[in-house]
C-alpha cells in the first residue's frame, strides 16, 4: 500500500461558524487551530494548505479561567532599548476582542511559512454575533467542554 499525499485536486476548504460565548479561550484556540490546518480531515498533508476556513462569533464572550484575566499580559517590543510594553488582556478583551482569539489561534499553529497565510486567509473572527459570511454557507462547530 502507498502513502497517501494530498495533491490540490484533492483538497476541499469548507465552512465552520465557532461560537466561543463560554468556552474557555485555550480549547477555543485549539479547536480552530486543527481545523485551520485540516487535521480533522483523512487527507492532511503537512506542507499542503488543507484546512478550512473558520469564523469565530462571539469573542467578547470568550472565557479566561483562573486568575487570567487579571494577571496575564501581551508583550511587545519596539526593538528600542527600554521600549518594551505589557498589556494587560482585560484591556485587549475590552477594546478589541478579536485579538486576544487571533493571538490564542496563532500561537497554536506551527511556525512555518503557512502559519501567517492561514490565519489572514481562514480565520474570520468577530465580537458580535453576526458574521458576513453566511452566503457560504458554514456549519455550526461545536467546541467540546468538559464540565
Amino acid at each position: 500500500m502507498k502513502t497517501f499525499t494530498a495533491t490540490p485536486d484533492d483538497i476541499r476548504h469548507d465552512w465552520h461558524v465557532v461560537d466561543a460565548t463560554g468556552v474557555p479561550l485555550g480549547r477555543l484556540a485549539s479547536a480552530v487551530a486543527q481545523l485551520i490546518r485540516g487535521k480533522h480531515k483523512p487527507t492532511f498533508t503537512p506542507h499542503m494548505d488543507g484546512g478550512d476556513f473558520v469564523v469565530v462569533v462571539n469573542a467578547e464572550k470568550v472565557k479566561l479561567t483562573g486568575k487570567k484575566l487579571e494577571q496575564k499580559k501581551y508583550f511587545s517590543h519596539s526593538g528600542w532599548m527600554g521600549n518594551e510594553s505589557f498589556t494587560p488582556v482585560k484591556n485587549v478583551l475590552a477594546d478589541h476582542p478579536e485579538r486576544v482569539i487571533e493571538k490564542a489561534v496563532f500561537g497554536m499553529l506551527p511556525k512555518n511559512s503557512l502559519a501567517k497565510q492561514r490565519l489572514r486567509l481562514k480565520l474570520k473572527v468577530y465580537a458580535g454575533g453576526e458574521h458576513p459570511h453566511s452566503a457560504q454557507q458554514p456549519k455550526p462547530y461545536a467546541v467540546k467542554v468538559s464540565a
